[in-house]
């Protein structure tokens, strides 16, 4: 898979130029407050500033996050009225919707499927929370018996997940009520979703009070401990307020999971792009390795660094499966 597959560069800069100026719109009058780290509860160091957002790095666990943080409000009417989101709900996901579910959905639909028969939770029904454009819940319930019911606060994204003819609660997790969700074992997953979170703990311990021992739930977000933002660090594109606030690693995840009460049960990182952000991001890394390894390796060498990446845990995708005790 290559990044212009499911994010075309012209498009996705275009997005990010237009979050840019939702953040004076919305962000540039409000209150800050600083937080400690949302793994560990550490005091962070500051690191860099992008977009006017300060990052911290935990000197514990190695998270990266915003601090101080704009207060939850500012990000609800972000969420549900910018123009950049209006933007990702239509035009970008209409342009990449295809290659996203044959390169992302399908994959991750399948991942999720084997997750559950592990488990012997093929009965569970899947709640995908902060569902999008809809394709996931869509590959998923060609797989399971039970529909797929989606969570979803964004108006634009509610009603294109409805058009989908998929059953959609259209409000943000801290608000969702127990009989808001079907009955039985349930199996919530959420993708790309954790980094925005405005406050991690607090949606876990939401997610937890939804949840019936036994119930599974599956996230993917991005490791701030990967590769490709490892070495582009502040240049990295993931790293784009006011959307990604937070950037947990394998050991960081575990840590917080434990500690709302979650079992963990696999964290892996099963990325496939973090070379090839680095090839289409070489004029902004300085590290000499990386710039000499990017110039001379042959696509079957980089092929086999990012099979090593993934298997060994140091890919900025990361994919998290726990249980509820």
């Amino acid at each position: 898979m290559k990044e212009y597959e499911i994010r075309p560069q012209a498009i996705f800069d275009e997005y990010l130029q237009l979050a840019a100026l939702d953040v004076q719109t919305y962000f540039a009058e409000v209150d800050r407050e600083p937080i400690n780290c949302p793994a560990c509860g550490s005091l962070g160091n500051p690191s860099f500033q992008k977009s006017s957002f300060d990052y911290a790095l935990c000197p514990q666990c190695l998270t990266l996050f915003v601090t101080p943080r704009p207060k939850a409000e500012a990000f609800s009417r972000y969420y549900t009225e910018a123009p950049s989101v209006e933007f990702w709900a239509t035009t970008f996901y209409r342009v990449t919707a295809e290659a996203r579910r044959e390169k992302i959905w399908k994959p991750k639909a399948q991942m999720v499927y084997d997750a559950l028969q592990q488990y012997d939770a093929l009965h569970h029904t899947v709640i995908d929370i902060g569902g999008g454009y809809g394709i996931f819940a869509e590959e998923m319930s060609a797989l399971i018996q039970n529909p797929v019911t989606v969570i979803e606060p964004s108006p634009k994204l509610a009603e294109a997940c409805r058009s989908r003819k998929l059953a959609v609660v259209e409000k943000f997790l801290e608000s969702i009520e127990e009989e808001d969700l079907p009955d039985g074992p349930k199996a919530f997953v959420s993708f790309e979703l954790f980094e925005h979170l405005h406050n991690p703990t607090a949606f876990l311990k939401s997610l937890k009070h939804l949840m019936h021992p036994g119930d599974l739930f599956t996230l993917t977000t991005l490791s701030g401990s990967g590769v490709d933002i490892q070495v582009l660090w502040q240049d990295s594109k993931s790293i784009a307020p006011p959307h990604h606030l937070n950037f947990f690693n394998p050991h960081s995840i575990q840590m917080l999971l434990q500690k709302i009460g979650f079992e963990v049960l696999s964290v892996s990182t099963p990325g496939k792009l973090d070379i090839d952000i680095l090839v289409n991001n070489q004029s902004k890394i300085k590290d000499r390795f990386w710039r000499t390894f990017l110039m001379q390796a042959d696509t079957s060498t980089k092929s086999k660094w990012q099979n090593l990446i993934a298997a060994s845990g140091w890919s900025s995708h990361m994919m998290v499966s726990c249980r509820c005790l």
